[in-house]
């Protein structure tokens, strides 16, 4: 009932109760609201790339900032595939649809993978791929190293008959601060992250949580930009690799944060940016979170008094980021981050140190 009542009064507050009611009520709920939020596409493909088989194709819904291809490229790589022999990557359009039916015959027969990219781009061709499916499934020579990677925009031209078969995988936003922050940080392996220096590390997550705190704007509308950009964890990886190469060439001397804020807020994220009080936003926001004080402590919420916010029930009945994780105490609009030694320690400060859902987070 509290949940009809939210969907009446505060629509867009439906998702965050539902989640939270989910999370909340049913046994083990946090395995099903939270199952991937710790994983990256590339992993989240590793674990879907197990059940797959000759017959089950994996089929990517492809949504903005999504790098299907390059994923694909990795995983096949990994399985010691060799692009354009092994491993076929196909970009269908005009004329392509021969060259696909002949990659996949073939492939079915000896072991390669086969990537079909934008498969909605030829909808009077898909019921031919269809029957070819069929047929392959159907083969007694079908090789069992075979693999099949198809990619679309969401279309209603997709038959049923190709998404009855396959395995399906899209990259669906977080909903959001700390869902979001968790998936921003999880882009970076535990391997790749305890081998930086801890100025490296600290920089790296206040650079996530910044890029969290941008899609999260985002979702207040007008009132978060004046238009929607098309913001995503593209940027982000760019974003990681310029740091890298500074720290890499400043090690031991003071951080360039003048050259990283003009990077990341004028170049990676203010490429997207047309408006110039948006911009003025991303600018000031990388002003706070990237400075010397983030190498020792810096409390992230720019408007914080440490008094208590809200009670349980959030902003309408459910804040989408639960409770029982929070400090002893209540729920305080502070949230504090200083360096620390491993990745798996930055995981532990998101679940159990930022606090649900506020507006003094941005």
């Amino acid at each position: 009932l509290k949940i009809l009542v939210v969907r009446a009064l505060r629509p867009d507050r439906t998702l965050s109760a539902l989640l939270s009611f989910v999370r909340e009520t049913l046994p083990d709920g946090r395995r099903y609201t939270e199952c991937d939020s710790q994983l990256n596409p590339y992993q989240v493909l590793r674990a879907s790339f197990e059940d797959a088989k000759p017959d089950a194709p994996i089929y990517f819904i492809l949504s903005p900032g999504s790098d299907a291809v390059s994923d694909v490229g990795r995983l096949a790589a990994e399985h010691g595939k060799v692009e354009g022999t092994s491993y076929i990557n196909i970009s269908l359009g005009q004329g392509q649809d021969g060259v696909a039916l002949t990659a996949l015959y073939d492939a079915s027969t000896v072991g390669h993978w086969v990537f079909l990219n934008n498969i909605h781009l030829m909808p009077s061709w898909l019921p031919t791929l269809s029957k070819k499916l069929d047929e392959v499934a159907a083969s007694k020579g079908i090789h069992e190293d075979f693999r099949l990677f198809l990619s679309s925009d969401p279309s209603k031209c997709i038959p049923v008959s190709i998404l009855n078969r396959c395995i399906k995988l899209t990259n669906e936003p977080p909903s959001g601060l700390r869902a979001n922050l968790r998936r921003s940080w999880a882009q970076f392996s535990p391997d790749e992250v305890d081998g930086f220096d801890n100025k490296t590390r600290s920089i790296l997550f206040g650079l996530c949580y910044f890029h969290s705190v941008m899609l999260e704007r985002k979702t207040y509308m007008n009132k978060g930009f004046n238009f929607m950009y098309p913001f995503s964890g593209l940027d982000l990886s760019a974003c990681a690799v310029v740091l890298r190469n500074y720290m890499d060439k400043h090690n031991g001397v003071k951080v360039p944060w003048e050259d990283l804020r003009y990077l990341f807020g004028e170049i990676m994220y203010g490429g997207h940016i047309v408006n110039d009080w948006d911009r003025r936003i991303c600018r000031t926001y990388l002003k706070y979170y990237l400075n010397e004080q983030l190498l020792d402590e810096l409390e992230m919420f720019p408007f914080s008094t440490g008094a208590p916010v809200g009670g349980s029930g959030g902003d309408g009945g459910g804040d989408g980021d639960g409770d029982s994780d929070q400090p002893a105490g209540g729920r305080y609009a502070s949230f504090k981050v200083s360096a620390l030694p491993t990745h798996e320690k930055y995981v532990e400060l998101i679940d159990h140190s930022l606090p649900g859902e506020t507006p003094l987070a941005f």
